[in-house]
């Protein structure tokens, strides 16, 4: 199936033209600014479906927005002229529903586009898009999310007007998703109506800003954003978009001494610490226990003992763990336990608590496992 994308060097554009090839679509690509009509005719012409993003919203002059009218009615022209059906997505905007000159544009659009699906039953999807935010949108440009993204990765100062003013969101992978859903089933879906993609996220820009502000500085505290809520990681995984590429890497403390290391590299209050640990061969780190905090070990390189021995017991029990067949060790609660490297290279320890590391409440009790360990 040929899909001929509109605008395919934009926002949408990019994004749609991935998952379309990833799922072995062939897609067929015409940029606005080419203003060849004569390519678009032959790309009309071996097109399937056409999927209208092209469009003008930021002109140095109002009657530029004319080109919103003028390209969609080229379009419909060249369909008209290939005598059989093309169905057709048009990506509109809200901004249709109100009174400028953007707006206006893009209903005039959308009308045509209807009286076309009502003269030729050619089927048409207007989609009316609310703010879509996502990897490859334009910083300073209209999202206010690309643009903050940029300057709080970049240091930059962030133009807050009325930090109270709501704003609704909809996520890139969202439209996507949307879009080739309708491509799939367009012959069951309707073309008089307008088409929404849901959700959609309503945002204060203050609270915009300070999730932005604080994805920054975890990098310092090791948190990471709840991914419970959906907004909040998808707006997390567009941050990271737009990272400068030497801010991809970063330092974190680590505790070194004679024994190895230990580096706490994720701390979060609803799914505990992750860790690694480094243990010298022929060291034992832990003997302690813990009341109520308890914690996973895995050996991922090397060879360790990790024992335990209840505190109200003698009895030792040991497990022997290595990289070569990956094994996790439950540490359970009540029992003093310690952790070995009997290899003779360093061994490596993947560490789990089921709570960050707190030290005016640690609920980590000295005690030796065995003696003179």
């Amino acid at each position: 199936m040929k899909i001929l994308i509109t605008g395919a060097k934009g926002f949408i554009g990019k994004n749609l033209t991935a998952h379309l090839k990833e799922q072995g679509y062939e897609v067929l690509s015409f940029d606005a600014l080419d203003n060849n009509v004569k390519e678009l005719s032959s790309l009309v012409a071996q097109s399937d479906f056409i999927v209208h993003l092209a469009g003008i919203n930021r002109p140095t002059e109002v009657r530029e927005f004319d080109d919103n009218y003028e390209s969609t009615k080229t379009i419909i022209n060249l369909i008209k002229k290939e005598k059989r059906e093309i169905p057709l997505i048009y990506s509109s905007s809200t901004q249709a529903a109100k009174d400028n000159p953007y707006g206006k544009s893009k209903k005039r659009a959308e009308d045509l586009l209807f009286a076309f699906h009502l003269e030729t039953k050619n089927k048409v999807f207007v989609y009316r898009l609310h703010n879509v935010f996502g990897k490859w949108s334009r910083p300073n440009y209209n999202s206010v999310i690309a643009t903050f993204c940029n300057n709080v990765a970049r240091d930059l100062p962030l133009t807050i007007n009325d930090p109270s003013a709501e704003v609704s969101f909809v996520y890139i992978d969202d439209v996507i998703s949307s879009f080739i859903e309708t491509i799939k089933n367009e012959h069951l879906l309707k073309s008089e109506e307008i088409h929404y993609v849901s959700p959609i996220y309503q945002v204060k820009i203050g609270d915009l800003a300070n999730l932005l502000k604080n994805f920054k500085q975890m990098r310092s505290n090791l948190k990471v954003p709840s991914f419970v809520d959906e907004f909040e990681k998808k707006l997390y995984a567009t941050y990271l978009s737009y990272l400068p590429s030497a801010d991809f890497t970063y330092k974190i403390p680590s505790h070194i001494d004679n024994r190895g290391s230990f580096t706490e590299i994720i701390k979060t209050d609803e799914y505990g610490q992750f860790s690694i640990n480094v243990i010298k061969p022929g060291i034992t780190k832990g003997n302690h226990y813990h009341h109520t905090k308890n914690e996973r070990f895995v050996v991922v390189s090397g060879e360790c003992e990790t024992c335990f021995r209840n505190i109200n017991s003698k009895e030792i029990i040991r497990y022997k763990t290595s990289g070569r067949e990956i094994e996790v060790i439950d540490i359970p609660t009540g029992y003093t336990h310690s952790i070995k490297n009997i290899g003779q290279e360093n061994a490596i320890v993947f560490m789990w608590a089921n709570e960050p590391f707190d030290p005016n409440n640690p609920d980590t009790y000295f005690l030796e496992v065995e003696k003179n360990e």
